[in-house]
Parts: C-alpha cells; sequence; structure tokens
C-alpha cells in the first residue's frame, strides 16, 4: 500500500467527531480497547502528552498516546493502526513520531505494555524488560483511601495559606 499521502500529527484537541472515530477505530482494531466509553477516552486524552494521530483525508487510520514527565519517565499507551492499513510502517511511524516529540525525546526510559506485539517494538529499539514490570488493579479501597488523602492535603494547603 503506498501510505505516503498519510499525514501524522500531533493533535491536543478532541472533538466529538474525532472521539466517536477513535472509539470505532479501536472497536476495529484493538481488543484491549474494543469497550471504551468516548467519555473515558476523552479524558484519558486530556491528561496525556503527546498524543499523535495518523489521517488519510479525514478517517482517522492511526493513534498512539504517552505521559511522561518530561526528563525521566515515559509510558506509550494505545498503539493502533487501521487493520486495511496494518503492514505498511504506519504503525512504526506513529510510534517514531510520538518518540520524537520534544516532551519525550529526552526521556530516560520509556516504557509500554504490549499482550501480543513484543516483535514489532523491539524492531522500533525497545527491549522486553520482565524485572520492573508490577500492576496495581483499581480498587475501591485504594479509591476511598487517596480521596481521604487528597482531602486532608486540601485541608492543610488553606491552613498554610490563611
Amino acid at each position: 500500500m503506498d501510505s505516503r499521502h498519510v499525514q501524522f500529527r500531533y493533535t491536543e484537541n478532541f472533538g466529538a467527531s474525532e472521539i466517536a472515530q477513535l472509539c470505532q477505530l479501536f472497536k476495529m482494531a484493538a481488543f484491549w480497547a474494543k469497550d471504551r466509553e468516548p467519555e473515558a477516552m476523552a479524558e484519558a486524552i486530556a491528561h496525556s502528552h503527546p498524543v499523535v494521530t495518523a489521517w488519510d483525508g479525514a478517517q482517522m487510520i492511526g493513534f498512539a498516546r504517552a505521559t511522561s514527565d518530561g526528563v525521566f519517565r515515559a509510558t506509550i499507551w494505545d498503539v493502533v493502526i487501521h487493520p486495511d492499513y496494518q503492514g505498511a510502517g504506519l504503525g512504526r511511524r506513529l510510534v517514531e513520531t510520538l518518540i520524537a516529540h520534544p516532551h519525550m525525546s529526552r526521556v530516560e526510559r520509556t516504557y509500554l505494555m504490549t499482550t501480543h506485539q513484543q516483535k514489532f517494538y523491539e524492531r522500533i529499539g525497545f527491549e522486553r524488560n520482565s524485572t520492573t514490570t508490577m500492576v496495581l488493579h483499581h480498587q475501591p479501597v485504594a479509591a476511598q483511601l487517596a480521596k481521604q488523602l487528597i482531602g486532608e492535603l486540601a485541608e492543610s494547603q488553606s491552613v498554610l495559606t490563611e
């Protein structure tokens, strides 16, 4: 496939039509994200920087996002290419565009999680790392504790400013 016409963009604002296209793209090409709700995706995107999209005309055919402190650590999330465009090097360009962004390009370590695409990411330069990955699943107790701590911090901040 000739993909020279596909445009890659750093995208900061997503309207309802872009979110709808993204959710449709996830349904077609991302088993891990096929049931994500538009409101949740809008919130995740609002807290991500940078976000890269790939476009064939008015159709979103690729997406990737990252979170980063800009210096030490970054994590790449939700890399997806429309099935009709896979195998043309667009996924690689999507990831390379993401990590070339000024907020990512100086970071010491960039992490990502993948279920089946280890070989793809190894070709880009990522290495398997089984020693540092851990996960904390959402737990109601942890969420309640976080709310309590945030409340206590807010109270202590108001005492300091009085």
